[in-house]
C-alpha cells in the first residue's frame, strides 16, 4: 500500500513532543512491513527551522520524507509548495492520512483532498479535545469551524486513540466514520530494574503546563499524612514553573519535592521504574504515552479520569483514577495508592506483560492497516 502522510512537523523536530514520536514510529513500522510511506512536512522546529534543505527529500529510518519551506511560523505553517505537491501527487497514493488540525497548512491540505475527491484519514491527536476547543483562541478556531472546518471535517474519516477522544470527536462532527487503534510507543527490549525506597516516591514526567494538572496534585499531596518525596521531571514556560515553585513553598512542601529536570529517552525508563508510582492529574489528555511507559517498567499509575488511557487502565486494573473536580477526591486517591501495597505488587509484576501484548507495533500497525482498508 501507497500512504501519505501530511503533518506540520516531523522527527528531529521532537520540540513539539510526543506526537512527533508516536507519527514517525508508525511510518517506520509501516516501511519495515513493506509499505511505502511518504512524508509532507515542513521545516517547523519551534521559533525556529530544522537544519534541513527545504523543498529536499530524505530517506529518514526508511521513509522517504520531504521538508517543505513554511513561509509562517508556529500554529499556521504556510506551505505553498507542500500544498503544490498534494495537488500533484496526491492520487498517486492508495491513503492519504493527515496529522493535526487547526493549522493553515491540513486545513490547506484536506480542501485540496476534498477538491480532488479524496477522503483522507484524519489523526486529530488531540486537537478536538474540549480543553483545546474551547481555552486556546475559542473564538479564532470557532469561526475557522464554522465557516470552513465542519465541511472539510465531513470529508474525512476519523482516527483516534482512545475513547474519550472518539466521544469528544464525535461532538465536533457528528457521525464521524473511523476506528479507534492505540498509538505506537517506543518500548526498548529488556526489563527494569525496581526501587527500594525508604519514603513513598512520586514521579511526574510531562511538560510542565497548565494542562499536565501538575498543580492539582501539588494541592493534593499537601492534604495527605503519609510521607512521600515527588519527582518533577521536565520543562516548561519559566513564569509558570515559578508559580508552582511559589505554590509548593506557601504549602510547605518545599522538602518534599524536587525538580530533577527533563528525561530523554535515554533516562526516562530508569527514571520511572525508580519510583512506587507515577501521577498525571491532567486536565485533558488525549492518550498520554506516558502511562503506558511508567506501566512497563512495573510502575503503578495514578492518573485522571480525563487522560484518554483510563479506561484501559480501570479495564486491566493497572492503577488508580481519579476526578478533578476536587482536591479532596485526588487526596483520596493518592491514600488510597499509598495504602494498597498488594496491588502495586500485582500492578508490578502483571503491568509489564499487558503492554508488550497490547502495545506490539506489528499488531498495531496492522491494526491501521485494516483502518486504512476500511476507510476507502
Amino acid at each position: 500500500m501507497k500512504i501519505l502522510f501530511i503533518v506540520p512537523s516531523y522527527k528531529p523536530a521532537y520540540v513539539y513532543g510526543g506526537p512527533i514520536v508516536v507519527i514517525a514510529r508508525l511510518a517506520e513500522k509501516l516501511v519495515q512491513m513493506g509499505h511505502d510511506v511518504a512524508v509532507y512536512t515542513t521545516t517547523a522546529n519551534g521559533g525556529k527551522e530544522l537544519d534541513i534543505v527545504a523543498n529536499s527529500t530524505v530517506v529518514a529510518d526508511g521513509v522517504k520524507v520531504t521538508y517543505f519551506k513554511r513561509i509562517t511560523g508556529d500554529h499556521t505553517h504556510v506551505s505553498p509548495a507542500l500544498w503544490k505537491a498534494v495537488w500533484s501527487n496526491a492520487r498517486q497514493f492508495d491513503k492519504v492520512h493527515i496529522h493535526s488540525w487547526w493549522n493553515f497548512l491540513v486545513i490547506g491540505a484536506s480542501f485540496i483532498c476534498r477538491w480532488k475527491k479524496l477522503k483522507p484519514l484524519l489523526s486529530p491527536h488531540g486537537m478536538f479535545c474540549d480543553y483545546v476547543f474551547t481555552a486556546r483562541n475559542n473564538r479564532s478556531k470557532q469561526l475557522l469551524h464554522t465557516v470552513m472546518g465542519k465541511r472539510l471535517l465531513r470529508s474525512t474519516y476519523l482516527h483516534v486513540s482512545s475513547e474519550l477522544e472518539w466521544k469528544e470527536c464525535q461532538q465536533v462532527n457528528k457521525g464521524w466514520e473511523g476506528g479507534q487503534v492505540f498509538n505506537l510507543v517506543d518500548l526498548p527490549e529488556g526489563s527494569y530494574a525496581r526501587a527500594d525506597n525508604d519514603v513513598f516516591t512520586i514521579s511526574f514526567l510531562s511538560r510542565v503546563d497548565p494542562k499536565k494538572g501538575l498543580d492539582l496534585l501539588i494541592r493534593a499531596l499537601s492534604g495527605v499524612s503519609f510521607p512521600y518525596r515527588l519527582l518533577i521531571a521536565g520543562t516548561g514556560d519559566e513564569r509558570y514553573v515559578l508559580e508552582l515553585k511559589a505554590l509548593i513553598a506557601s504549602l510547605d512542601m518545599e522538602n518534599n519535592v524536587e525538580w530533577v529536570g527533563w528525561k530523554g529517552s535515554g533516562e526516562k525508563f530508569h527514571f520511572l521504574a525508580a519510583t512506587d508510582l507515577f501521577a498525571l492529574t491532567s486536565r485533558n489528555e488525549n492518550f498520554a504515552i506516558v502511562v503506558i511507559e511508567a506501566l512497563y517498567v512495573g510502575t503503578p499509575v495514578l492518573i485522571s479520569d480525563q487522560v484518554g488511557l483510563a479506561g484501559y487502565v480501570r479495564e486491566h486494573d493497572l492503577g488508580w483514577i481519579t476526578p478533578i473536580d476536587s482536591i479532596e477526591a485526588i487526596s483520596d486517591q493518592l491514600k488510597e495508592a499509598h495504602r494498597d501495597r498488594l496491588r502495586q505488587q500485582y500492578i508490578t509484576r502483571h503491568a509489564p506483560g499487558q503492554i508488550r501484548e497490547d502495545f506490539n507495533d506489528t499488531r498495531l500497525a496492522s491494526s491501521y492497516v485494516e483502518l486504512y482498508e476500511k476507510c476507502n
